[in-house]
Parts: C-alpha cells; structure tokens; sequence
C-alpha cells in the first residue's frame, strides 16, 4: 500500500491558501494599523492576537460541525468552499478602508476595517479545520503521518509563495518615502491564490467517493484502529509522566512567545528600526522559511541519533543566540547584509529543530485513544502562547522601545530551555527516523 502522492498535494492546496493567508496577515496587518490608523503597539497587539482567541473556539467548533454534515459533494467541502468564499471577499475589501482613511481620516473607517478583518477571521475559522481534516478522511491510518509531511510542506509552499509576491511587489526602491503603501494589488493577489487553489481541490478530490473508499478499506483492517486497545480510554498518566507534560506544555507556550513574537512584529520592527521596507523584510522571513524546509531531513537525522529533547534543547540554545545576534545586526545595521541572512537561515533550522520534534514527544506520552485529546494540550498551549505574545511584546515596544523585540524573544526562549531539563519523558530512541518524522521513507 502507497500513499498517493499526486491526491495528497490536491488535498494540500487547502493548506497553501490558508498559509499564504496567514503570512500576508502577520506582515501586512500590523503595518495598516499602525502605520495607517495610528494605534499604539498594544492595541495593535489586542487586534493581531484575536485570530488566537476566535481559533480557540472556532477551529474545534467548526471542524465537530463538519464532521456531522452530508452533502453532495461531501462533509468538509461546504465548509472550505462557503470559508474561502467569504474570505475573499472580505479580505479585498480591507485596503479599501485602508486607503480611504488614508484619503480622509473618519472613525467610522476604523470601525468599519476592524469589524470586517473580525468577519475575514471568522470566515478562516469556518474552513481551517474541515481543511485539515480533509486529508485523514481520505488518507488510510498507516500513511497520515507521511501524508501529513506533504500537507505541511504545501503549507510551507503557500508562505514563500506569498513572501516572493512582497518582495517583488514592495521593494524599499518602491515604498520609500511613501506617506502610505496601497496594499490592494497585493491583496488581490493572494486571494486569487486562495480562489484559484481550492477550486483545482474542488474540481480535482471527490470528496465523497474518496471517504467511502478509505472507510471501505480500513474496515478490511481492523487492527489500524489502535484506539480500540485502550479498554476504558480513562488513562491516567504517573506522576512523573504528568509532571514532565507539563514542563513540556510549558515550554511549547514559551518558544511559541518568543518565536511569534518576532513573526508577528517583524515587518513593523523592520521598518521603525532599520526603515526597510516590507519587500526586504518579506524576503527576510522567506529565508528563514526557507531555512526550516531544508533543515527538515538534517533535523530527523539528528533527533534519530541525540533524541528529539536533546535537539529541541540544541534547538533553544541556536534559536536565543540568533535572536542576540538579531538585536546587534538590527540595530547596528541600515541595511540587509549576508550575516543577516546566515542568521536567518539558522533561525529556521533552529526553529525545525524544535517545531518538528515536540508535538512528537506529546503524543508520546499517550495511548492510541487518547492522541486527540493529548493533541488538543499541544495546540491549546501553543495558540495561547500566540494569543499573549502580539499584546505583550507589543506594550513592550511602545512602552520601552521597538529594539526590546530580539531580546525579548530571546529571553522566552532561554526559559524554554530551562524548562526542557525537566521533560524526561516524551522521547524516542528511533523516531523520526527521516526527516520531519513525517517525510518518513517518502519514497513513493
């Protein structure tokens, strides 16, 4: 039995448009409000943590909805279908708020951006969860880790997509001196993205055909379903167990603070520190990117051979470095120069070396039935993480000066380290035996 590689990057193309989606907003975003509207960093802050807020109840909302609908064209379709929709409307229609307050300033234009970004994040909320669980309805159980694999790295795809697109829509030659940036082209871009990819996911997976012939094919496996060993699926875990996911819960909320806080206020920081412009930042970030895609299979070597704690731990130490190393180059620099670049790279190695062993290492401390549930820990601390850090880092900044964002990052993700020296449980001596523990013998 193979994984069909070819269906697998069709299902993905949801996950593409979602990323690029996510990146253009981190960048974009902070930059209007701040730039245009003229709100401080907190209640920028308060604006750029809300999709985090609205996630944590819409994603489980929507995903436990869709798995009781039936239609035509499937249980997850409707959803990534009428989501995308919306979102495309929505989202061409920010600029225009942006812009005319730019032309004449009201509050009611305010009003009017801030409730329509809230209606853009509700209609992302709708088809992220279908989206996702697309590709286990039509995945046998045995290949949705290497499955999984593709679906991020069409995820990382979609981020470099969107990043390249900034990078030569918005140079510095092109923005600087700019009393405002029209960002209209570039929203109309990315959502002719979104459109275009879920339509080819439409026209291409047969979502009902396709979920009839997994359901008829695992029933032919009885053993795939693992959750049925664990009798009464009421585990409880010893205390050293418990004790070591929580120091590991911990540490997941403090990188995702550190590291996001960067993510999030990167493109702002760039400009007020350095006065570069969000071409040059985007491209920036993409190395970064970059640099965690082709660290994925060095990385799985590495964990295979030290242990996944031992190279988040290496991850931690790299990633605060580099976050040092960022504040000195930042603020002594006017320019991109190549040791920035270098930094970056390492950046998105370390951040590989953390991001791909740890959510390995919570499910590790689980039976099969409880997977989802010890799921839900992973993403509950990390999107809280992203909840705090846009409003934290952002008071921060306007309180004591936008220069404190590296070593603010850099302070949170030493405490992740330190935290990791209580986690003695979770690891594995083979895992992730190949790269990303989901490239796994992708060989097909």
């Amino acid at each position: 039995m193979k994984l069909n590689n070819k269906r697998t990057i069709l299902v993905g193309l949801a996950f593409l448009t979602i990323c690029a989606f996510w990146q253009m907003y981190d960048n974009v975003v902070p930059m209007i409000l701040t730039n245009t509207f003229h709100m401080n960093e907190t209640v920028s802050g308060v604006i750029m943590g809300a999709d985090n807020v609205l996630a944590l109840f819409l994603l489980p909302f929507f995903g436990s909805l869709s798995d009781k609908a039936g239609t035509k064209i499937g249980k997850r379709m409707p959803f990534i279908l009428f989501g995308t929709g919306c979102a495309v409307i929505l989202m061409n229609i920010l600029p225009l708020f942006d812009n005319g307050y730019f032309a004449a300033p009201s509050n009611a234009k305010i009003i009017s951006f801030v409730v329509t970004l809230a209606l853009l994040l509700i209609a992302m909320g709708v088809y992220r969860s279908p989206a996702v669980a697309l590709m286990p309805d039509v995945t046998p159980k045995p290949l949705r880790s290497k499955a999984n694999a593709i679906i991020n790295l069409m995820g990382a795809v979609g981020g470099i997509i969107y990043l390249g697109i900034a990078a030569v829509m918005y140079p510095k030659s092109k923005t600087a001196g700019l009393d405002h940036v029209n960002y209209q082209p570039l929203f109309m871009i990315v959502s002719a993205i979104m459109f275009v990819g879920v339509g080819i996911l439409f026209l291409t997976v047969k979502e009902p055909k396709l979920v009839e012939e997994n359901k008829a094919l695992e029933a032919q496996h009885p053993e795939w379903n693992l959750a049925e060993d664990d009798g009464s699926g009421h585990e409880t875990l010893p205390p050293a167990v418990k004790k070591s996911l929580g120091f590991l819960l911990a540490s997941i909320a403090l990188w995702f603070i550190g590291y996001n806080g960067v993510t999030t206020w990167f493109t702002t920081y760039a400009s007020q520190v350095m006065g570069m412009g969000l071409g040059e930042s985007s491209r920036i970030l993409m190395v970064a990117t970059g640099g965690a895609i082709v660290s994925y299979i060095p990385i799985g070597i590495i964990a295979s051979k030290l242990g996944r704690r031992k190279t988040i731990r290496m991850g931690c130490i790299l990633l605060a470095v580099c976050f040092a190393l960022c504040y000195v180059l930042t603020t002594s620099m006017t320019k991109i120069t190549i040791i920035m670049y270098v930094v970056f790279v390492l950046i998105g190695f370390a951040w590989a070396a953390i991001n791909v062993n740890s959510l390995p290492m919570v499910v590790e401390m689980c039976k099969g039935s409880d997977i989802g549930k010890f799921t839900g820990y992973y993403y509950t601390a990390s999107m809280a993480a992203q909840v705090v850090t846009p409003i934290l880092a952002g008071t921060l900044m306007r309180q004591i000066d936008y220069k404190v964002l590296f070593p603010y990052s850099a302070v949170f993700i030493a405490l992740a380290f330190v935290t990791m020296t209580f986690v003695r449980h979770g690891d594995a001596k083979v895992e992730a035996k190949k790269g990303l523990a989901a490239y796994e013998d992708m060989d097909d």
